[in-house]
């Protein structure tokens, strides 16, 4: 009776010994796990401390572009401005140009006509003194 006790505690302790075993794998996988998630979070925080400073870039890019942008679109709408400006003073002077020239054309015109009505009525005198002279 004696040696069946023996063996049945021999058997347990062998079935002890094997499952330490097991769980001491067990451990060791989950110390290699934990090192690797360690690890794993290290980088992670890395990369959120990246992302965050490339966030930071970001919005003062993008600030410094809004600013430009809105300079340039404001000296635009100035170059505008003053192009319109430009524009309708060229357009007044264009219709002075044009009321000038037109002015000038009716003066010629008029004054071709007195230079005409002057040399009919010179031809007229002459053959109405031609026409005296041959009557007397």
């Amino acid at each position: 009776m004696g040696f069946i006790i023996e063996s049945i505690v021999a058997v347990l302790l062998v079935l002890t010994i094997g499952y330490c075993i097991v769980l001491n794998q067990r451990l060791k996988k989950l110390h290699a796990d934990r090192d690797i998630m360690r690890a794993m979070i290290g980088d992670l925080m890395q990369a959120t401390t990246m992302a965050n400073g490339a966030i930071r870039e970001l919005r003062e890019v993008a600030t410094e572009t809004d600013a430009t942008l809105n300079a340039r679109l404001e000296e635009a709408e100035r170059f505008g401005l003053e192009l319109a400006n430009h524009v309708n003073a060229g357009q007044a002077v264009l219709e002075k140009i044009s009321k000038i020239t037109s002015a000038a054309r009716q003066s010629e015109t008029i004054a071709r006509v007195e230079t005409r009505r002057a040399g009919m009525a010179l031809e007229q005198l002459n053959i109405h003194e031609k026409r005296k002279g041959r009557a007397a």
